[in-house]
């Protein structure tokens, strides 16, 4: 039997999981990050039960060293675990409900926005679910004790700002859920605002903050944003060292195969292309018009965004 392995490399399987990292869109390659560090931590404890070191033991490490600490004096020394706790999960279940919630709704963020809002809105929520978990175990009596060794770990935060943001942006967006049928996603956002509110008091009550603080930020992300300020503007052009090739993917010009030799486009070009373009958005405008934005196709709500950006 054979078949086509196009640039797949044998002899690289390095390379070849860079490559496809590399591929996919901004959600598939947090979730793959997501994934790689559970499997790295679960190594891990494998090898430790074979040195018989007890779960529990690698577990507490883990968090110590990836999870945020509530304690300031802790935060102080491990400055870098507001952004690694948001990648960290050490049980099965709780990874596997985080990375479907978060690709559920992270594919309907990305047919009204962008992968920089996206990864802005990630990274964000899950530092604002950080200090919100911070805030309050340094505030509240109840945690005075508690506070001491307190750790969260887990993308929640982050997959509540993303849900959030998107049941907001677009409250009349509605899927089908078992057993309840058609839903709007804003119900689903704000249900699991209450939800975590209401156990604030609850055995994981560190994490549940988190949720909150992810869920507010996403609140008021989408809030700005239909004000007119871009909040992932204060990532500028995401181009901070290796993140850079990683999270964004480089954007093929459209006039590739159409203009050569670097050859300049000519005026008469230009305004031919311009002209065009503008045909396509009024045209766009006027279905708006006769039948809303949910009558629009992905493409359509792609090129109307573009073209918003460039005004």
């Amino acid at each position: 039997m054979s078949y086509y392995a196009g640039n797949y490399n044998q002899g690289n399987p390095i390379r070849n999981l860079k490559s496809l990292i590399l591929k996919n869109n901004i959600l598939t390659r947090i979730i793959l990050v997501n994934v790689a560090v559970w499997s790295i931590i679960n190594i891990i404890k494998v090898f430790g039960f074979l040195m018989n070191i007890q779960g529990s033991e690698i577990n507490f490490g883990i968090s110590d060293i990836l999870g945020v600490p509530a304690l300031f004096s802790h935060l102080i020394f491990r400055f870098w675990t507001p952004v690694t706790y948001m990648f960290t999960h050490i049980g099965f279940f709780h990874i596997l409900f985080n990375m479907l919630w978060l690709f559920w709704f992270g594919q309907i963020f990305l047919q009204y926005l962008n992968s920089k809002q996206f990864l802005s809105l990630y990274l964000m929520g899950g530092i604002s679910g950080a200090v919100l978990f911070i805030l309050f175990y340094n505030i509240f009596p109840v945690y005075s004790v508690s506070v001491l060794m307190a750790t969260t770990i887990g993308a929640s935060a982050s997959v509540m700002a993303i849900i959030t943001a998107i049941s907001f942006y677009v409250p009349n967006y509605s899927i089908n859920l078992l057993i309840i049928g058609r839903i709007k996603i804003v119900y689903i956002a704000v249900g699991f605002f209450i939800l975590d509110f209401f156990n604030i008091n609850s055995g994981n009550s560190g994490g549940h903050i988190a949720h909150i603080g992810g869920a507010l930020y996403g609140f008021w992300f989408v809030y700005s944003l239909k004000k007119g300020k871009d909040m992932s503007s204060l990532f500028g052009n995401l181009s901070f060292g290796p993140f850079k090739k990683f999270f964004v993917k480089k954007k093929k010009s459209p006039f590739k195969n159409v203009y050569t030799n670097d050859r300049p486009m000519k005026d008469e070009d230009y305004n031919l292309q311009k002209n065009k373009q503008q045909d396509k958005i009024d045209r766009i405008l006027d279905k708006i018009s006769k039948s809303g934005y949910e009558s629009l196709s992905k493409e359509e709500k792609e090129l109307l965004f573009k073209a918003s950006n460039k005004k």
